[in-house]
């Protein structure tokens, strides 16, 4: 038995989310489906994340157990012909250790959240991107946003639904950066609570607008209170960037 690391890309809006379940199609199931067609197996594909319908990725990163001999070109090539027609993609497959886990090997994971910040409606990103038709000032949310890095309880800040043990995790970073009309929000941490990364950009477009202050940011934080949140930003804008691994990180130079 052979383990494989994918790298996925994937349009999230025809699907429930990455999860598999019965109500409805999901990018986990596409795979898996993918893999049996090529193989004949039956094999479960596990993710470094589990993106909410809806949410897209640029890079999510998976493991996939196969007994059939087959190259990762092969794989890779054969997993793409069974997906098309649905808007996934797997970019790269590497052979791994047998007990590298996309989820419990991951180091940290990356996302992106993207507000087309236009009057005019989107013809070509619609799904893609939030638009948000009023001028939002980035550099305030940039600055409000270090208000949320670092090690906090983001009980505001997470689902009714969260099934995290804990409430408390290390925001390492929160960036905001205007780009012409659209705006990019990254945040990076070890993991996660459900529903973070939307909610915290649900607030930080509140101080963006001028609605909210830095104060109302903090005093939200500290409410570790769900009924203290702005509101949820929409799943349309917001990607799983990046994964990161042991082997991903370069080794620190030797000093002499």
């Amino acid at each position: 038995m052979t383990r494989f690391r994918l790298t996925i890309e994937y349009d999230g809006r025809p699907f429930m989310g990455w999860q598999r379940q019965a109500h409805g199609p999901s990018v986990q199931q596409a795979i898996e489906e993918a893999v049996k067609a090529i193989t004949g197996e039956e094999a479960a594909v596990h993710s470094a994340g589990r993106t909410d319908a809806g949410v897209h990725a640029l890079a999510m990163a998976a493991h996939v157990d196969i007994d059939r001999p087959i190259s990762p070109f092969r794989l890779a090539d054969g997993l793409n012909a069974k997906l098309r027609p649905l808007p996934v993609a797997v970019l790269a497959a590497s052979e791994v250790p047998g007990d590298w886990h996309a989820r419990f090997s991951c180091l940290g994971r990356c996302y992106l959240y993207r507000i087309a910040n236009r009057r005019a409606p989107l013809a070509l990103e619609s799904g893609r991107a939030w638009r948000v038709p009023v001028v939002l000032h980035a550099d305030a949310m940039d600055k409000a946003g270090q208000i949320l890095v670092g090690r906090h309880d983001f009980t505001t800040f997470r689902s009714a639904h969260c099934q995290s043990e804990s409430p408390v995790k290390t925001l390492d970073l929160l960036r905001v950066r205007r780009f012409g009309e659209t705006i990019e929000i990254e945040a990076a941490a070890r993991s996660f609570l459900h529903h973070q990364v939307r909610s915290m950009v649900g607030c930080l477009e509140l101080v963006g607008r001028g609605k909210w202050t830095s104060r109302d940011l903090r005093d939200a934080l500290e409410a570790k209170d769900r009924s203290a949140l702005g509101f949820n930003a929409p799943p349309d804008g917001l990607y799983f960037a990046e994964a990161l691994y042991e082997e991903d990180v370069p080794p620190i130079p030797k000093t002499r």
